[in-house]
C-alpha cells in the first residue's frame, strides 16, 4: 500500500512538474525565495499594529518567530526521521524531472517551506480576518503558490507539500489560540 501511494505520489509530482517552461521558471524562483515575501510580511505588520496596536504587535511578533521555528525544526525532524530523498535526489527521475532550483536538500518529508508560509498564513488570517474579510484567502492563496513551487522546481513531491500544509495549518491554528489566551492574560488583563 506504502509502494502504491509512493508511485502515485511520484506520477502526482512528474506531471504537475513537467507543466513548467522556462518562461516561467524565473517566476517560480522568485517565489520560493523567503525574501521575496518581505513586503508582503511589511504589510501585513502594518496591518496587525493598525488593529492591535504596540503591545499585542510585539506578542504577535513573538509568537510568529516561535511558530516559524516550530515549523522548521519540525520539518528537520520529520526529514531526518524518515529520510525520504527528494526528488531532484533520485538518479531514476534525473531525466525525468525539471530540476529548476538552485540547489538541492537531502531529505524531503516534510516540506518546511510549505508548512511554514501555511503556518503564517492561517495565524495572520485567523487573527486579521474580523477586520480584513479578504486576508485569510490572499495569504492561503500566497501559501498554495509557495507549495506549489517546490514541486515546480523539483525538490518535492506533492505529498511533502501537502503534509507540510496540514501540518502548518495546525501549528498557525494552535499559535493562534496561545496567542489569544497570552493576549487576554498579559496585555487585556493589565
Amino acid at each position: 500500500m506504502l509502494e502504491q501511494l509512493l508511485k502515485f505520489d511520484t506520477e502526482i509530482f512528474l506531471f504537475l512538474n513537467r507543466l513548467g517552461t522556462t518562461s516561467w521558471d524565473g517566476f517560480w524562483l522568485f517565489v520560493t525565495e523567503k525574501w521575496s515575501s518581505i513586503p508582503l510580511y511589511v504589510l501585513l505588520l502594518v496591518l496587525i499594529y493598525k488593529h492591535f496596536g504596540l503591545k499585542t504587535t510585539a506578542l504577535i511578533l513573538v509568537a510568529i518567530a516561535l511558530m516559524i521555528t516550530c515549523t522548521d525544526q519540525l520539518g528537520n525532524l520529520f526529514k531526518h526521521g524518515f529520510k525520504r530523498p527528494r526528488p531532484c535526489q533520485v538518479a531514476e527521475l534525473d531525466e525525468l524531472i525539471r530540476y529548476v532550483a538552485k540547489r538541492c536538500g537531502r531529505y524531503g518529508y516534510f516540506s518546511a517551506h510549505a508548512a511554514s508560509s501555511m503556518a503564517t498564513a492561517v495565524f495572520v488570517g485567523l487573527l486579521l480576518k474580523s477586520k480584513y474579510y479578504y486576508i485569510p484567502f490572499l495569504m492561503l492563496a500566497w501559501a498554495v503558490l509557495i507549495g506549489y513551487s517546490r514541486i515546480y522546481l523539483g525538490v518535492h513531491y506533492p505529498f511533502d507539500v501537502v503534509t507540510g500544509m496540514v501540518i502548518g495549518s495546525v501549528i498557525g491554528w494552535l499559535f493562534y489560540k496561545l496567542v489569544l489566551i497570552a493576549k487576554k492574560k498579559w496585555i487585556t488583563a493589565a
